[in-house]
């Protein structure tokens, strides 16, 4: 990747946030790039808590969702590495209590079918439950109540609550909890020094994002959502100093914590998912192929393999990207429900690629109000 064209994608990208911050589009975000394995940019923009006034920060903690799913199927692979477990070790012969609707699929069910989200069951199964209140241990004991869809590993369905699962098979398998391991063998050697899981872990934290809604030209801060807190799903709070070191390690710089072998294992595509272009207008223009892999998409960017991952709770949204032959990616966390956040990374990834320009977070259709609440903080490294 020629270093001009890098420095030039990077002054585009700053541009661009100057106009998210103008328009009042976003309550609080923090982001960054990593190109071969040095922070080349990082931002934060608006309030960690519009409420007192307080700024995010490089360290303000927020909910990272489904990019949580990453670290789960990360420390799987670690401990498939140790003879723990393999990816095709079956559900129900470590979990008595794990039951599909189809007897044979109940039996065949795999960890890799789970991981890659090819279990076969509808998208989203329970999440409907899950987001009212419904415990997690409930819903796992009632996936053999849902229809079939495919058998296991024919077809893709995405899923939060059969996806956790493994937490319950990495608890079986070695007697410790889930959020433990992820700390002992990810978030202390990476360091990743204010992550941490669950609500208390985010509350805790000494600058933390709290969700917003909008009103009227004002950003109005509320309390989180305790649902949809499962840990192997969605349940990572991460700050962008955090994050930078998870994507310099996804992207093959620690290689003493995750070698190659391991990440080629975790990004290979092992089904289709051929509706997840249709998405919106960036995708069903720029990806020409998308798939799951564990815990991670790949989608062919316009000729190139894209590395991704979305994620999406109340109040709480973040995106991660990275093209592995360049070994250059983003990271961007955002604590209200805006989607204009959500187009300027393929804003960037176009302009990386050099690739025409396109609007795909739609800056200049921004109503732009009379008053911004808040003050940016660039932080170049």
């Amino acid at each position: 990747m020629p270093a001009a064209r890098v420095d030039a994608a990077i002054r585009d990208y700053d541009h661009w946030l100057d106009q998210l911050a103008a328009d009042n589009r976003t309550s609080g975000l923090a982001t960054a790039v990593v190109v071969n394995d040095k922070v080349r940019y990082e931002r934060t923009l608006g309030y960690a808590d519009a409420g007192n006034d307080a700024k995010v920060s490089p360290n303000t903690v927020f909910r990272l969702a489904s990019l949580s799913k990453a670290f789960a199927t990360t420390l799987t692979g670690m401990l498939v590495r140790q003879g723990v477990l393999t990816w095709d070790t079956r559900l129900a012969s470590v979990l008595p209590f794990f039951k599909l609707r189809d007897a044979n699929a109940s039996q065949e069910a795999t960890v890799r079918d789970i991981l890659s989200q090819s279990i076969g069951l509808p998208p989203n199964a329970y999440d409907n439950l899950l987001s009212t209140g419904v415990p997690y241990q409930e819903l796992e004991r009632k996936l053999d109540t849902v229809p079939m869809t495919c058998d296991p590993g024919d077809c893709y369905g995405y899923q939060n609550i059969a996806f956790s699962l493994i937490g319950d098979v990495i608890h079986a398998k070695t007697g410790q909890f889930f959020i433990q391991l992820v700390d002992r063998y990810l978030f202390l050697p990476l360091g990743m020094t204010t992550a941490s899981y669950g609500r208390d872990g985010l509350e805790g934290s000494r600058s933390w994002a709290r969700p917003h809604y909008r009103h009227g030209k004002q950003w109005v801060a509320y309390e989180p959502n305790e649902n949809f807190y499962v840990p192997p799903a969605a349940g990572v709070n991460a700050s962008i100093r955090d994050m930078e070191q998870w994507l310099i390690a996804q992207m093959g710089g620690r290689p003493m914590v995750l070698p190659d072998s391991l990440l080629e294992v975790l990004h290979a595509p092992v089904i289709d998912t051929p509706t997840e272009r249709m998405f919106s207008n960036w995708r069903r223009t720029r990806v020409e192929h998308a798939s799951y892999a564990l815990g991670w998409r790949v989608y062919d960017y316009a000729g190139h393999t894209l590395i991704f991952h979305a994620g999406a709770v109340k109040g709480y949204r973040s995106m991660i990207g990275f093209f592995p032959e360049y070994h250059a990616g983003v990271v961007v966390l955002w604590n209200c429900e805006s989607n204009t956040p959500a187009g300027l990374m393929p804003m960037f990834f176009d302009a990386l690629l050099g690739l025409p320009h396109e609007d795909w977070a739609q800056l200049d259709r921004a109503e732009r109000p009379a008053k911004r609440p808040s003050r940016r903080a660039r932080h170049k490294r």
